[in-house]
């Protein structure tokens, strides 16, 4: 499997693996669910907007602006062609979190056939991070709409049998996630995108945990917004991105108010740009969004499909080999069916933070918690899980290390 990718050159991109951890271990880092490393060609790509470019965009007739202004649409183009979309429909934002946000807030100001009202209805999962459960929850709350959600099955999947009873005629929006933060599980979704379009729903995905990890495309998937984070797809933090479609974005209230969004302004009144410009008021996280390019560039070239194919066979040694370990309980997808590269378990008797410890004095960095996740917790009974989650420059030798360090933390507490 070797094959599949140069994990070792790989691993050469990116500084912070020539560190040393707690004991002179090496950095085994299983946290690319939270937040993913920066290769060295994302960071010069930064560093070389600041050095050359760095002036406001859109703001200048001068040289450096020209630039600065070529190169954020340019970054533009970059994350349009990376999930097969049209660059006019690529809204930049600081965060996932604040795109859901926009979509939520702009879906009540606005108004017509879009416009989510009292007695409307919303539907989510059990599944989701709280960035894509409580902007809706607030949404419902102000404006007296309904929230129904999808239960989760054990297996980490969702509940379709009532499909038709959770999305009814009344419904306005469906936000789902594309692969769950906590269990690694992905969802059946053309069901349910194709349910939310019979009654004229909007379909919102949350692509963070699948569009850095495997190929998406949005016309393919038929959706009509998708949210992802810079930060987990090689990229810098404060950069976000909402793709909708342009005939959507048309018609949305802005979500913030200043400088670029607007077409003309008086003292008593102000109309606003075309999408995406209504939507991106201040000046926008410049040298973030070309870094954001330079990281899909990368991916590119390594090849998501490879990347996935490569995670999945990380993930099944960890399977594997957890099984192994008495007292350890994976929850979830206890397979490779319908799931991505992370992986939650439990050690009997042990609190996650604990196992989280001990785990990284072999120098392993996982999560532990609840993940922003406290319904689908509360769901399984537990006060929190310890999560790993694989990325292209992981390897088998850390799944390895992994291993070893969970049997550590097992014998450590006297779990035998």
């Amino acid at each position: 499997m070797n094959s599949i990718l140069d994990v070792a050159a790989i691993k050469r991109d990116f500084p912070i693996f020539s560190q040393e951890m707690r004991g002179g271990k090496r950095l085994v880092f299983l946290d690319s669910g939270a937040t993913s490393q920066k290769p060295i060609q994302v960071m010069d790509a930064e560093r070389n907007f600041y050095s050359t470019n760095n002036a406001a965009v859109h703001r200048g007739s001068y040289l450096l602006a020209e630039r600065a202004s070529e190169a954020f649409e340019g970054a533009r183009d970059r994350v349009a062609q990376f999930i097969g979309a049209q660059s006019h429909e690529i809204v930049f934002t600081k965060s996932a979190t604040e795109s859901l946000n926009l979509l939520a807030v702009s879906l009540e100001r606005t108004t017509g056939s879009l416009q989510v009202s009292e007695g409307d209805e919303i539907v989510v999962s059990e599944l989701e991070h709280h960035a894509n459960l409580i902007p809706w929850q607030e949404l419902a709350k102000r404006t007296g709409a309904v929230l129904k959600w999808f239960e989760m099955n054990e297996d980490g999947s969702l509940n379709l049998s009532k499909i038709d009873q959770i999305i009814t005629s009344k419904c306005k929006v469906v936000a789902i996630t594309h692969q769950s933060n906590v269990l690694g599980s992905v969802p059946d979704i053309a069901p349910i995108i194709a349910a939310a379009h019979a009654v004229g729903a909007l379909f919102v995905l949350d692509g963070c945990q699948s569009v850095p990890h495997q190929p998406v495309n949005v016309q393919a998937l038929d959706v009509d917004f998708l949210v992802f984070s810079g930060h987990k797809a090689l990229g810098p933090t404060g950069i976000g991105v909402l793709w909708g479609r342009q005939e959507l974005l048309s018609q949305m209230e802005p979500f913030l108010y200043g400088g670029s969004m607007i077409e003309t302004v008086t003292m008593t009144d102000s109309t606003w740009a075309e999408a995406p410009k209504r939507f991106e008021a201040g000046v926008p996280n410049m040298a973030q969004a070309v870094g954001l390019a330079a990281a899909l560039d990368y991916l590119d070239v390594v090849g998501l499909s490879k990347i996935h194919q490569w995670e999945l066979h990380l993930t099944n040694l960890a399977l594997k080999g957890l099984k192994e370990i008495d007292g350890v309980k994976v929850i979830g997808p206890q397979g490779l069916e319908n799931r991505g590269g992370v992986i939650s378990f439990t050690i009997a008797g042990l609190h996650p933070h604990d196992i989280g410890q001990v785990m990284d004095q072999y120098g392993v960095a996982v999560r532990t918690g609840h993940h922003c996740a406290w319904p689908l917790i509360r769901k399984l009974g537990l006060t929190g899980t310890t999560r790993a989650s694989f990325y292209l420059y992981n390897d088998e030798s850390d799944v390895e290390v992994f291993l070893e360090s969970v049997a550590g933390a097992r014998d450590y507490f006297g779990n035998r």
